[in-house]
């Protein structure tokens, strides 16, 4: 694991960025696709871990949530407007008709899993505020500490490899619900003037300044 902050840290995936799970605290946030449960599972391995949350409904967020819930006995959480979702399996209804989505929810989703707390703006998770960020999926939710000002994304935002230079950016419209609110949950957060960015695709960007930037090139 690569440690991000206090208490927050970045689980290794395959390929490294492409698709992260995070630690926070006793909290698992996000999950990968279905096939990384073995590994997530060997990281966990000796850790306190008493709950997972889910940042969207998402085939490559959600698709190891089942099996790590049920071997660690962990309750699940996520934004109240995609519980329905991971709780009946219909991410399709989360994600636009697009070739590559409909790939993904093939090879890529998990089973369906009781969701034990929705989401709402303003709850706690592991000492980090919920601020609900819809757009990318309509429950898509953000987790914000303050004290250090720490943000994770989920796919709100996302950050390029290093070889193609690392910028910051957002989901293509074809894998975006509503490209427009997402664009108003991004300037929203830019609003917070985070230092640090935690996101679902890309390594995590430490430094003020880079979201607002961002946020400022956006079209209504």
């Amino acid at each position: 694991m690569e440690k991000i902050a206090d208490e927050v840290y970045l689980l290794d995936g395959r390929p490294k960025y492409a698709y992260n799970a995070y630690l926070v605290g006793d909290v698992l946030v996000d999950s990968g696709s279905r096939w990384a449960a073995r590994r997530i599972l060997r990281q966990l391995a000796g850790r306190r871990v008493r709950s997972h949350v889910v940042t969207h409904a998402h085939p490559d967020h959600q698709g190891s949530s089942h099996v790590v819930c049920e071997r660690l006995g962990l309750s699940l959480a996520c934004g109240a407007a995609d519980a329905d979702a991971l709780e009946h399996g219909t991410l399709a209804e989360a994600a636009p008709d697009h070739p590559v989505v409909r790939w993904q929810l093939k090879h890529w989703a998990g089973p369906p899993h009781p969701v034990d707390r929705r989401l709402r703006e303003g709850d706690e998770v592991a000492g980090f505020e919920v601020l609900e960020t819809p757009g990318h999926t309509h429950g898509s939710i953000s987790l914000w500490r303050e004290s250090d000002r720490l943000l994770i994304v989920g796919d709100v935002l996302n950050r390029r490899p290093k070889v193609l230079g690392g910028e910051i950016g957002e989901a293509p419209p074809g894998f975006c619900l509503d490209p427009q609110r997402n664009r108003a949950s991004i300037r929203r957060l830019a609003a917070l003037e985070p230092r640090v960015v935690c996101f679902g695709h890309g390594r995590p960007l430490h430094g003020a300044g880079h979201v607002q930037e961002f946020a400022s090139t956006l079209r209504e």
